[in-house]
């Protein structure tokens, strides 16, 4: 194989193990929350796989044209567990708020669409300054890192103790993908994601055992369409989901943002063109139809996940063609019950591990943002309340939040959402002073 094949090969299983890492663990941990059994939680995965790996395709091919992965939004997340805690509460069929869920990313993917085929986006883009989009990044670490850590250390909440040594395994991944990522040469550099998942996914093995696979009942299976029953909507539903899709609009633009300038920093330091600046009109309409894509296959709808700019940053993988085929293949993977079956068993804290030592490149991302303009006392005190407010909802119990009604308990519950809002509205309220304008000297 000459040395091209065999680097795109290399390439493409990297982005493959990216994609996988960023979408393996979401399907498990709503399954769990809504009791659904284990042939369910299989289709829920399959279903992920599909459409995580088409919207990556769509992205990079026909939306934003960018070397951005698509996974779980974080919001839609955080929404599944609470309506699926609410059902339980209330003692309600969580089937019920399922297809409520699928009707309301019909609504918001809708809702994406059009503003990205309306041309909207662009002129939004104006109110994501660099501070916003900073305060974006480094909240959104903020949040996701506390749970990556949890899923590191194997801690879920109840009695089940930590394992000492799987705990050593996944911090010898994080240290090993982060040395990787700053220290090694050449090829150790590009493949740094890969080798940290691969050497830690076959050490978790040796220590653990491997786990058992679901027997497959078919060598070929074809996703479900509306699992979960035809989506339905109501007034509570339909509120948050045109709050969800505002969510959505930031997530699009920050993304392509972040990569724009990773990319940017990319060609200063080899001083070779990448020639994409990345469509974000497009990229809008594509995420829209990659939400609505959701509804139909009633998985957790996808959005342009941040993290990819760490990704690119600590690899330098630029290409499209092996990230094109890396889509293809994840797509494909959920075709056959075997293939996925054997994915799911990379071991969670191995995942995370990886997934952590990405985001710690977002947040510098996020602070080199925050410094293209000069931090004075406005922009630093708007920085300062946008964290501060951000961060401290992440700390508090849910039950703060019960007695709101349920369209605010989505949102302000929420941390990455309270601090970019905190941050879009100081910004376009409290205007900069304009230096005077110099008259001259008269003779």
């Amino acid at each position: 194989m000459k040395n091209g094949s065999w680097g795109t090969a290399m390439a493409s299983i990297q982005w493959f193990m990216f994609l996988l890492a960023g979408s393996i663990a979401f399907p498990i941990i709503i399954g769990h929350a809504y009791q659904l059994p284990a042939d369910e939680i299989s289709g829920f995965m399959q279903r992920t796989f599909l459409v995580v790996g088409v919207s990556t395709l769509l992205g990079g091919w026909l939306g934003h044209r960018l070397p951005i992965v698509d996974g779980p939004a974080g919001i839609w997340v955080g929404v599944f567990v609470l309506m699926g805690q609410m059902a339980f509460l209330n003692q309600q069929d969580p089937m019920e708020n399922l297809r409520l869920l699928e009707g309301s990313m019909l609504l918001a993917g809708t809702i994406l669409a059009v503003l990205g085929a309306a041309g909207w986006m662009e002129k939004m883009l104006k109110l994501f300054t660099p501070l916003v989009n900073g305060v974006y990044l480094i909240i959104l670490t903020f949040q996701l890192s506390g749970a990556m850590l949890k899923g590191m250390i194997g801690f879920s909440g109840t009695s089940t103790p930590i394992e000492p040594g799987d705990v050593a395994v996944s911090f010898s991944v994080f240290l090993l993908v982060l040395a990787l990522s700053i220290w090694g040469k050449s090829w150790m550099k590009s493949y740094a994601v890969l080798t940290g998942m691969i050497a830690g996914w076959v050490v978790f093995v040796l220590v653990n055992g491997g786990e058992s696979m679901p027997r497959a009942t078919a060598l070929v299976s074809l996703p479900d369409l509306f699992a979960w029953g035809l989506p339905r909507l109501d007034a509570g539903t339909f509120v948050s989901s045109v709050m969800v899709s505002l969510v959505l609009v930031s997530s699009v633009i920050v993304s392509v943002s972040s990569m724009r300038q990773v990319l940017s920093e990319r060609e200063q330091m080899t001083g070779q063109p990448v020639g994409r600046e990345g469509r974000l009109e497009k990229g809008g309409l594509i995420s829209g139809v990659s939400t609505i894509l959701a509804s139909v296959f009633s998985t957790i709808a996808t959005v342009p996940f941040s993290v990819s700019s760490g990704f690119v940053r600590t690899t330098g993988q630029t290409r499209m063609l092996p990230f094109f085929i890396a889509c293809l293949a994840f797509a494909a993977a959920s075709f056959f019950p075997f293939v996925y079956a054997f994915l799911s068993t990379l071991p969670e804290p191995v995942a995370n591990a990886a997934m952590l030592a990405l985001f710690s490149q977002m947040v510098g991302i996020g602070i080199s943002s925050v410094l293209k303009e000069t931090l004075d006392q406005r922009r630093l005190t708007i920085l300062g309340l946008s964290l501060t407010l951000g961060t401290g909802v992440m700390f508090l119990p849910q039950a703060v939040f019960s007695g709101l009604p349920t369209v605010l308990q989505y949102t302000m519950s929420n941390g990455v959402l309270v601090g970019i809002l905190t941050a879009l509205l100081l910004e376009q309220t409290w205007l900069p002073k304009q230096a005077p304008v110099s008259e001259g000297i008269r003779p």
